[in-house]
């Protein structure tokens, strides 16, 4: 394994209310920011900008995105100015190929997802960020092999932040009262820790529907998908551990994961 190797992550990013907060999940993001080396580039990958087909940002100063609404002001004036970096949009192109990569150069930026983590373990904004969309017309095996073709840009200095929560059904969340884990929520998170180092064909967090709690675990995939970006740039010999875990509001995992 190369010492140089960058880590890839996978952050249960949760309420957008972590950017205001302090707590385990957001004290977690922070301490990886400052014990990881430290990466030339961050390509994100965040739940939130799903869309048909695959595209990239490849502005010099991408936007902080609120895409949220009804949190307090102090969360619409934050902002993280972090710069871009079309270079690196450029050669995520490249690499995909051929996959047709849409270079974004106005519409998008960070959204919450990204910026959300970020703003916690960086919080100077002072490392270049480009952020990849998930291809919502695709399947998981799709997203795994993206995973699988990313894992190169870790051996020059770019790290993968990928953001999402492996259970993610707010329809069902409880807002007050017990707020103890659904079985189902329990299980299916199980699941995903106890699959991480799978080896083989048939990865079964590639075919995650098969569990019985998938269904209700993620009544849509696009906040699971991020996961699969950061297993498959596992070389299938690094270390995979789990910076923290926990299920909030009953359906909501935050658990993390470190590959490297």
């Amino acid at each position: 394994m190369s010492t140089s190797r960058m880590p890839a992550l996978f952050l249960g990013h949760g309420s957008p209310m972590n950017v205001l907060e302090d707590n385990r999940y957001t004290q977690t993001w922070q301490t990886l920011g400052e014990q990881l080396p430290r990466p030339k580039a961050i390509i994100a990958v965040s739940a939130h900008w799903y869309t048909r087909g695959t595209a990239v940002t490849a502005m010099a100063q991408p936007k902080t995105i609120h895409d949220f609404g009804g949190f307090p002001q102090a969360l619409f004036d934050t902002q993280y100015p972090a710069p871009g970096s079309p270079e690196l949009a450029a050669e995520l192109q490249d690499l995909l190929s051929p996959i047709e990569v849409t270079a974004d150069t106005r519409e998008w930026g960070l959204d919450h997802g990204s910026w959300g983590v970020l703003i916690k373990m960086y919080p100077q904004a002072d490392i270049p960020v480009v952020q990849l969309s998930i291809d919502g017309t695709q399947p998981a095996e799709y997203h795994y092999q993206l995973g699988k073709k990313l894992a190169a840009l870790r051996e020059q200095g770019i790290m993968i932040v990928a953001s999402g929560n492996v259970v993610h059904n707010l329809r069902m969340a409880k807002w007050q009262g017990d707020v103890s884990p659904y079985p189902w929520a329990e299980s299916f998170n199980q699941y995903v820790r106890d699959n991480l180092s799978f080896q083989g064909k048939h990865h079964p967090l590639v075919n995650f529907m098969q569990h019985e709690g998938a269904a209700l675990s993620n009544p849509t995939p696009e906040h699971y998908l991020p996961l699969l970006y950061v297993l498959g740039s596992w070389d299938g010999q690094e270390p995979i551990s789990i910076p923290v875990d926990g299920i909030e509001m009953g359906s909501l995992s935050m658990l993390s994961v470190q590959v490297g």
